[in-house]
């Protein structure tokens, strides 16, 4: 790696502006500051100390959880784009150079994982990369062809999307980020106002803090960003809408938990309990009493009980609780993702439907 040449590189980039007092008009204290309050300088993060026992970051995974694998990504080390042809280095966060080599600025088009490459992405081009998730429809299918919808398979085992998916959700069925049913039809990109159609128009670049200024003064009359709705159907069929699209999905997402626990009850023989910050993330309920408990988020009780129809659903829960700001990035997509993942499973147990609305 050139390491040398990416930070001399970015120096003189800052340097050059303007004399003695280049510095202090770039505001670099602030932008360190920000930086360092930010997820991408967290050294203690699970996101870059996972593999230090091994000594290495797999190339799999070393675009993003590596500065040196960020810069094997993009072709900034002489090699080819698009592409990690080494293991990333342990301990390297994403730090300056990861953003602002060239080769970074110069981005433009990004690869998700279903095959589909959107361009014209601007700004949002390196955050896209490490946001698109790291499965699709396409993945799901592809593993349940051919299957009983209904039949238990050792074969299957949990489609994990990944996690900070934002990218996959706001561009929704134009990359197929959740899993989308055959034969419906998915929102695409949600393209909001031209002002915040970036990832860095609403987030801190530096920090990823949301900017909530805008929000509110665009949408006049509520003081919280999460009580914003533009849509203003009972999604979840609660008998509300009066609280913000985020409470739609979170109802949704409810609703489709319980959903899956019936199910897996009642189909499978095999209850079912989900972990949300415990690897992977669904697990035996082991007694049965509809939560998971520390001693049973473990690996060696993950769930293994999975039919097709089962596993679509979990794929789609999975999505939404992996995409926090989702009822931001793309309410319509999430909400499908939602409805029909729980459509899916009272096609075979008892659940309500009847006051759910799909935008």
């Amino acid at each position: 790696m050139k390491t040398a040449r990416f930070l001399i590189q970015l120096a003189a980039s800052l340097i050059v502006a303007s004399g003695p007092l280049a510095a202090e008009e770039f505001g670099l204290t602030e932008i360190t500051e920000a930086w360092l309050m930010g997820p991408h300088s967290d050294y203690h993060s699970p996101s870059f100390t996972h593999w230090n026992e091994d000594g290495e970051v797999p190339p799999a995974c070393a675009a993003c959880h590596s500065e040196t694998g960020m810069l094997d990504w993009l072709g900034a080390d002489d090699t080819a784009p698009l592409t990690v042809e080494h293991p990333g280095t342990i301990n390297t966060v994403i730090g300056c150079a990861s953003c602002h080599v060239s080769e970074a600025e110069a981005l433009d088009a990004v690869p998700f994982p279903s095959g589909v490459t959107i361009d014209g992405l601007g700004a949002s081009a390196t955050c896209t990369m490490c946001h698109s998730g790291r499965a699709s429809t396409d993945r799901v299918l592809s593993t349940t062809e051919g299957m009983d919808p209904d039949t238990v398979s050792e074969d299957l085992g949990f489609i994990n999307v990944h996690y900070g998916v934002a990218a996959a959700v706001m561009h929704g069925a134009e990359v197929r980020g959740g899993f989308q049913y055959p034969d419906l039809a998915y929102a695409g990109r949600f393209n909001h106002v031209p002002s915040a159609g970036t990832c860095v128009a609403c987030h801190e670049p530096h920090s990823t803090e949301v900017e909530t200024e805008g929000c509110i003064a665009c949408h006049q009359g509520v003081n919280d960003i999460t009580a914003i709705r533009t849509r203003h159907s009972d999604f979840d069929g609660d008998g509300s809408a009066s609280g913000g699209i985020r409470d739609e999905i979170e109802g949704l997402h409810a609703i489709l938990g319980d959903a899956m626990q019936t199910y897996a009850r009642e189909v499978t023989g095999m209850p079912i309990g989900y972990a949300k910050d415990s690897f992977p993330y669904f697990f035996n309920d082991s007694d049965g009493d509809g939560t998971t408990g520390p001693e049973e988020a473990a690996f060696p009780n993950r769930y293994a009980s999975w039919t097709p129809r089962l596993l679509m659903a979990a794929y789609n829960y999975q999505v939404v609780a992996k995409d926090d700001g989702a009822w931001v990035h793309n309410p319509a997509y999430a909400i499908q993702l939602l409805h029909d993942s729980i459509v899916s499973l009272a096609e075979q147990v008892d659940v309500d439907v009847a006051g759910l609305t799909r935008p």
